[in-house]
C-alpha cells in the first residue's frame, strides 16, 4: 500500500484509509461479524489509517474497533473525534434530533477518556474536533487538546469542517495536522482558500465522503435500494429531482471510469490521490469487497488528461442538493 505523511512531521498512512462510521451508524443495520472480518482485512493490505468518532453508534463503532486495534496496534492509525453529543434538545453538527455540538475544554477532556476507555487504549493517534460550536472560541478547545497531547493521552490534533480563519487560530494555539472536509468530485468547495491554508501550514487534508456517500461508485440508482432507517434518505442529495441530476453526473463518470478500466469509484478516489500528496480519502465501507476495491484505487496512476476528463465530468458546484440537511449544514464552516 501507498504511504502517505499526515501533517509536517506525523506518522505515514495508507493512501486510502477507512471510514468506519457505516458499520454502526447512518447506513442501515450493521453487521458486526462482517465489519470485524472487514477492518482485519483492511490491516492485511496495509490500509493502517481508520477513522471514527464517538457519536457513531453512541459510542458503538469505537466499542467494535476496540478489540482488532488493541490486537494489531502496532499496525493501526486510529482516528476519533469528538464535539457532537446525542442526548439534550436542539438539532446538532449531525442534523439528528436531540443531538447538539458541544467543542468545549470540559467536554473535550471527558470525551478523550470516554473514547479511550470503549477503545480500551493508552493513545488515540488522532484525535478531532468533529464539529465546532461559533461560541466556544477555539483557542479554548484548542488548549484543551493541547493539554490531551501533553498527558500523552493523544497523538495528534486535528479538526473537522472548520473555516480557515478558525483552522489559522487553532494552529497558533497548537499544531494541527489534518483537516477533516468532505471533499470528493461531488464536493469540491475545499479546493479554494481552505485547501491553501492547510498546504501553507503543512496540514493535511482527510477527505471523507470521498466516493459522494456511494453515490459515485453507481451501484446506488434509487432511493428505494437505501434501507428505512439509512441516513442518506433525508439527505437532500438523494432527493426527488436531485438524484436525479446527480446519477447523470455519476454516468459521466463511469465513462471516463470505463476508458480507464476501473470502476467509477476507483476514478473517484485516484482522482482524490492526483490532487495532491497531502490528501487523504477514507472511503466507508462495512464489506470486505468494496474495501477492497477502494485499496485498490491507490495502485491507479492517472495521466493529466484523465485526470482533466473526470474534473470536466463534475465540474465544481454542479452535484445537486446541499451536502446536509439545514439543521446540520448551520455546523459546518465555523
Amino acid at each position: 500500500m501507498v504511504r502517505r505523511r499526515v501533517g509536517a512531521g506525523g506518522p505515514e498512512v495508507s493512501a486510502v484509509g477507512l471510514g468506519c462510521m457505516g458499520m454502526s451508524f447512518a447506513y442501515g443495520a450493521g453487521d458486526d461479524v462482517e465489519s470485524t472480518r472487514t477492518l482485519h482485512r483492511a490491516l492485511d493490505l496495509g490500509v493502517n489509517h481508520l477513522d471514527t468518532a464517538d457519536m457513531y453508534g453512541a459510542g458503538a463503532n469505537e466499542r467494535l474497533l476496540g478489540p482488532v486495534v488493541r490486537a494489531r496496534r502496532d499496525e493501526v492509525i486510529l482516528a476519533t473525534k469528538f464535539g457532537n453529543r446525542t442526548s439534550g434538545t436542539g438539532s446538532g453538527g449531525t442534523g439528528t434530533p436531540g443531538a447538539y455540538v458541544d467543542s468545549s475544554a470540559a467536554w473535550a477532556r471527558a470525551a478523550c477518556d470516554a473514547s479511550l476507555s470503549r477503545l480500551g487504549i493508552d493513545t488515540i493517534d488522532l484525535y478531532y474536533l468533529h464539529r465546532r460550536d461559533p461560541a466556544t472560541p477555539i483557542e479554548e478547545t484548542m488548549g484543551a487538546m493541547s493539554e490531551l497531547v501533553t498527558a500523552g493521552k493523544v497523538r495528534l490534533v486535528g479538526l473537522s469542517e472548520v473555516s480557515p480563519a478558525t483552522l489559522r487560530a487553532a494552529h497558533a494555539v497548537h499544531p494541527v495536522a489534518a483537516v477533516q472536509m468532505e471533499y470528493s468530485l461531488f464536493s469540491r468547495d475545499v479546493e479554494g482558500e481552505m485547501l491553501a491554508t492547510c498546504r501553507e501550514l503543512g496540514v493535511s487534508l482527510v477527505a471523507y465522503s470521498p466516493v459522494g456517500r456511494g453515490l459515485l461508485t453507481g451501484a446506488i440508482t434509487d432511493r428505494d435500494q437505501l434501507a428505512d432507517d439509512d441516513w442518506r434518505r433525508r439527505a437532500p442529495r438523494f432527493a426527488d429531482g436531485s438524484l436525479e441530476a446527480n446519477l447523470k453526473l455519476v454516468e459521466a463518470v463511469r465513462a471516463v471510469a470505463a476508458e480507464i478500466g476501473c470502476t467509477p469509484a476507483q476514478a473517484a478516489l485516484a482522482w482524490l490521490l492526483a490532487q495532491g500528496e497531502d490528501i487523504l480519502p477514507i472511503p466507508g465501507t462495512k464489506r470486505v469487497r468494496w474495501l477492497e476495491e477502494n485499496a485498490a484505487a491507490a495502485d491507479l496512476r492517472l495521466g493529466p488528461d484523465q485526470v482533466a476528463r473526470l474534473s470536466a465530468a463534475v465540474p465544481p458546484g454542479a452535484a445537486a442538493g446541499e451536502r446536509y440537511p439545514e439543521a446540520a449544514m448551520r455546523f459546518v464552516g465555523h
